[in-house]
């Protein structure tokens, strides 16, 4: 192949790479700038969490995610994670918090037969950057109804991983 072809060879491929990525969906997580301060925000901003939600999950296996009535400042949450053959592959115990004037969600993962993945006394910690209705944005981590018009009726669940690539949880109330 001659150098001009290759050269145009190559323009094509930047130019349709460019396209594809231009054609990609934004993705649903944020993610803070070092130090960002969280935004003024109250359980009763996430009210339209509350509920049992399933929907499918990692490898389209089956997912399910529960969240109780505020009990004081805290919403108890559970998330769990199917294996696909009707058995658990992992799941969460979660906190959604008022803290500080704001809101954090801390949790921790669970192996099938309950051992955790973090140590003893640690967890995972999203603090909130922004919250709008139906629709609660952590550092890397999104909780939105899947139509802000319809609460209640479904939701999507988005957690960035440090690979960068996003997991997607899409779910409907039970």
């Amino acid at each position: 192949m001659s150098k001009p072809a290759i050269l145009a060879l190559a323009a094509l491929c930047l130019t349709a790479s460019g396209a594809a990525a231009q054609d990609a969906p934004p993705p649903e997580t944020r993610v803070g700038a070092e130090g960002f301060e969280s935004p003024p925000a109250t359980l009763a901003d996430v009210g339209w969490l509350v509920g049992q939600w399933r929907g499918s999950g990692i490898g389209g296996a089956p997912a399910m995610e529960s969240w109780l009535p505020p009990t004081g400042p805290t919403m108890v949450g559970t998330f769990v994670q199917e294996d696909g053959e009707g058995g658990i592959r992992f799941s969460e115990h979660m906190y959604l918090m008022e803290e500080g004037g704001s809101l954090v969600l801390r949790l921790k993962h669970f192996n099938a037969d309950l051992t955790g993945w973090e140590e003893k006394d640690d967890m995972l910690a999203f603090r909130l950057l922004a919250v709008e209705p139906c629709a609660a944005f952590f550092h890397a981590l999104t909780l939105r109804c899947a139509d802000a018009d319809r609460p209640g009726e479904g939701l999507v669940a988005a957690v960035r991983m440090s690979s960068g690539n996003e997991l997607l949880f899409h779910f409907d109330r039970m």
